[in-house]
């Protein structure tokens, strides 16, 4: 896994009401616009994603989108789908981010909702991503929408500081009962 994966650039959304969300639009993420998603994580990220991420992201299909403000490319979601012992599949947030000026308008949410409910259409019923350590504005961000901090990584990244991450973990559906 490359360094950042599962980091988030969604700081200070406040997920609702603002007005943006109705001015967003989403679109899948494909060879012809993944150009688009390379431009954002370059905006967003600490670090440089490898080939194996940009096609991880479109396997995906419908569960890594773009998001479009007034038609401004502005954020995504990039997942990749995982198998897990017994045949169930889990989603891996790699990539959530918003870039600066359009956060608080709701779009992280949109996103992030959209991997929701494509999950429980699909009866997959868990979702997990890194956060690294100190990016408090990413974990309270997730916690609101019900991730819980499962384990902690240390020495996760590479290159950036500090190195450890956490992993956060949402259950939805019936495995949320289990707890």
């Amino acid at each position: 896994m490359g360094a950042g994966d599962g980091e988030a650039a969604t700081s200070k959304e406040k997920g609702g009401g603002g007005g943006g969300a109705e001015r967003t639009s989403l679109d899948g993420v494909r060879d012809k616009n993944v150009m688009q998603l390379k431009k954002l994580n370059t905006a967003l990220f600490p670090v440089r994603y490898n080939d194996k991420y940009y096609q991880d992201t479109i396997a995906s299909k419908d569960f890594s989108k773009l998001a479009y403000y007034s038609d401004i490319c502005v954020g995504a979601i990039a997942c990749r789908l995982e198998k897990k012992e017994g045949g169930a599949v889990r989603v891996y947030i790699m990539t959530l981010g918003v870039l600066a000026p359009y956060r608080g308008l709701g779009i992280g949410t949109k996103l992030l909702n959209h991997v929701f409910d494509l999950s429980a259409k699909q009866n997959i019923s868990e979702i997990y991503l890194h956060v690294q350590t100190n990016n408090d504005d990413a974990i309270s961000f997730y916690k609101k929408f019900g991730f819980e901090i499962t384990q902690t990584i240390h020495n996760y990244y590479m290159n950036i500081t500090p190195p450890d991450c956490y992993v956060l973990t949402k259950f939805i559906g019936q495995a949320a009962t289990k707890k």
